[in-house]
């Protein structure tokens, strides 16, 4: 997801020169003037190093000057915000870009919001936003539950749509028992159940809880089990955590949205991305199988159905470019 810049783009034709706020400028009195005290005010929350930078301006529909600025969390990420510039109110969320994100990119991502004519479209700041506040895995596995087995989880839908996960101690090669997700086939399969990996589990449903909870809750009932063993289930589910590659059911559902409400076509939005392609006779299109396979409507060369995982890079690509939104707008959590 991140993206190297040599240099900062300019700023959009109509909008103000980026620059950072300098220190208010101080009267004769010694105060403070009003209007430079109120521009730097940080009234968003957002935790900045340097304080609020402001990236660019323009005016909405109804003509109020807005402004975009950018402000940094406690942990690092950078909080891309339009706001109404009079009242230094009505946030709206532009991007989120992580820690390990150039500086730069925040001019990079205003530039574009500017010349979007749906630009003010954003979905407000909430309060995650501003505190970067999620439930990190030691809180996920302190919920110990009660001694009741784990339930059944859920089915796949379509033609797998007898297939069950559950998650079970199950007799692997090894002389200790394992704690694993198990696929059962209830029509026409195997009597035993098939030891799966978290990720086909999670793929299976589309979602990432409540597998990654029950998993959660099952590694702390077991812990210090030492006829049971978690090393492979621990390590699948880290694995998992850490990886680029996620699902992409949100986003598929966010392209299929935009095309019905918005007149869009899969064309339009690949394009966007910068996928084109070109007839014999050098009329240049979308290329729309490479976008179906991403958001996991066609089947990628040589598989049998869909894909439910698409690179978190390429999620940020056809969420910002194609479809104008944030990426974490598509993300699930």
């Amino acid at each position: 997801m991140t993206q190297t810049i040599s240099s900062p783009p300019s700023c959009a034709p109509g909008a103000a020169p980026r620059h950072r706020i300098a220190a208010p400028v101080r009267s004769r009195r010694g105060r403070p003037s009003r209007g430079r005290a109120r521009a730097s005010a940080p009234r968003t929350g957002v935790v900045a190093r340097n304080g609020l930078d402001p990236l660019g301006r323009y005016l909405d529909p109804n003509g109020r000057v807005r402004e975009v600025i950018a402000g940094r969390r406690g942990d690092g990420c950078v909080l891309v915000v339009d706001r109404d510039r009079r009242t230094l109110g009505d946030l709206r969320l532009v991007a989120l870009l992580g820690a390990e994100e150039s500086a730069q990119n925040a001019a990079l991502v205003c530039d574009h919001y500017l010349r979007d004519a749906r630009r003010g479209r954003c979905r407000k700041v909430d309060a995650e936003d501003l505190t970067g506040r999620r439930h990190p895995a030691d809180e996920v596995c302190k919920l110990r539950g009660s001694a009741r087995k784990t339930a059944l989880v859920g089915r796949r839908a379509g033609a797998c749509g007898d297939v069950v996960y559950r998650l079970e101690l199950a007799c692997t090669e090894t002389a200790a028992r394992e704690l694993r997700w198990c696929r059962h086939l209830r029509r026409g399969g195997p009597a035993a159940p098939v030891p799966v990996c978290l990720r086909e589990t999670v793929g299976a449903l589309e979602r990432y809880e409540p597998v990654c909870e029950l998993t959660c809750r099952a590694l702390a009932r077991y812990r210090d089990d030492a006829s049971v063993s978690t090393t492979v289930l621990r390590g699948e589910l880290e694995r998992l955590r850490e990886s680029p590659i996620v699902l992409n059911r949100k986003l598929r559902e966010a392209v299929l949205l935009a095309c019905e409400r918005r007149g869009l076509s899969l064309s339009e939005i690949a394009i966007r991305c910068g996928r084109v392609k070109r007839d014999s006779r050098g009329n240049a299109s979308g290329e729309t199988s490479w976008l179906a396979r991403r958001v996991g409507i066609l089947p990628e060369s040589g598989a049998g159905r869909p894909t439910p995982w698409v690179h978190s890079d390429v999620l940020a690509l056809i969420a910002r470019e194609g479809l104008g939104i944030s990426p974490r707008e598509v993300e699930l959590g």
